[in-house]
């Protein structure tokens, strides 16, 4: 029998951050756990590993470089958003980094467009996954949107807050706001906002567990992102069937497909209230949009997401080291 593979994956997310690149490593940790022992590192000093996964071509370019340079084996990179979005024009070392990789995984079906032609043979698409919910009974009394994101300038909150003013007299409208303050400037606009708009609420940060109960209980979740690699909260929406309001960008349409009915354009406030205040006012609206996320719900399941790590693995390595199939899927939601 083989030796168990030895797996690092290097995220530059901590746990305590609790953000995508943090559920990512932690999900693909146990959903690996089978094939073989992985640990999860911020960046990678040496250590003996078989094989390595690093999540953010920029971010952690150190890593991928100093693995590449040490030549200690196979090196999978992530692209998870910004450096697929933004650094890969700007950034020399993100450039260097996703030349180093033997795959390339990104998040969603539209991704592989980003990359130069000779790149896609090494691209595999990763659809994020979680567990189902199901759906859970919602007030009549009002709709309640929220938004899942932490207040940076890639999410766009300055669109949902313009939107909640644009809705300030809609008493049986209720917008949410899930995120850490991690632009002062935008959690003064997001204080000031909850101050002069009775219907809007600045939940801050929250655990995960919190922020999944939030989603399964609110009757639409609000993604307004300018960049997504293949936002993990659009998922975890789809898997508990409360529909997405979304900017349409590439990030969201290579998870919810070309056709959804539920996009808006980017930065556009008035059409971000206008879709909000739709889902209120037209019965049929919510009920056309969850039909629409049904049908996207098995790209992300965990077995579906499983299956593609494993495949990875394949291509990264000899078959002899993938292991055998598992016996049950592990729970994917992380520990609070």
């Amino acid at each position: 029998m083989p030796n168990r593979l030895r797996l690092g994956i290097v995220t530059p997310a901590s746990r305590a951050s609790n953000n995508g690149n943090w559920q990512t490593a932690w999900r693909w940790s146990r959903l690996l756990a089978e094939a073989g022992d992985t640990r999860i590192l911020t960046e990678w000093n040496g250590e003996p590993f078989d094989a390595l996964i690093a999540l953010h071509a920029r971010r952690s370019a150190a890593s991928i470089l100093a693995w590449h340079a040490a030549r200690r084996g196979p090196l999978a990179v992530v692209l998870t958003g910004t450096d697929l979005y933004r650094d890969l024009d700007v950034d020399a070392s993100a450039r260097a980094a996703l030349a180093c990789a033997d795959r390339i995984v990104v998040l969603q079906d539209l991704a592989p467009d980003r990359l130069a032609a000779p790149l896609h043979e090494r691209c595999i698409v990763c659809f994020q996954s979680c567990a189902r919910r199901a759906p859970v009974a919602k007030t009549s009394r009002h709709l309640r949107a929220l938004m899942v994101g932490h207040l940076r300038e890639e999410k766009s909150p300055q669109t949902y807050l313009e939107a909640a003013r644009l809705l300030r007299d809609r008493a049986d409208i209720r917008l949410d706001h899930v995120g850490a303050p991690l632009d002062q400037r935008l959690a003064d606009e997001a204080r000031a906002t909850a101050q002069a708009t009775q219907t809007y609420r600045w939940l801050g940060a929250r655990d995960h567990a919190t922020t999944r109960r939030l989603i399964q209980q609110a009757h639409v979740l609000v993604h307004a992102s300018r960049m997504e690699g293949g936002a993990h909260v659009v998922a975890e929406a789809v898997r508990s069937g409360t529909p997405v309001i979304a900017s349409r960008i590439d990030g969201n349409v290579g998870m919810l497909g070309a056709d959804y009915a539920g996009y808006f354009a980017w930065d556009d406030a008035p059409a971000l209230a206008s879709l909000i205040a739709r889902a209120r006012d037209e019965a049929a609206m919510l009920p056309a949009l969850a039909r629409q996320c049904e049908a996207r719900a098995p790209l992300f399941d965990p077995a579906r997401e499983r299956a593609t790590l494993r495949r990875l693995l394949e291509e990264l390595l000899p078959r002899a080291h993938a292991g055998s199939a598992p016996r049950r899927s592990p729970s994917l939601e992380p520990a609070a």
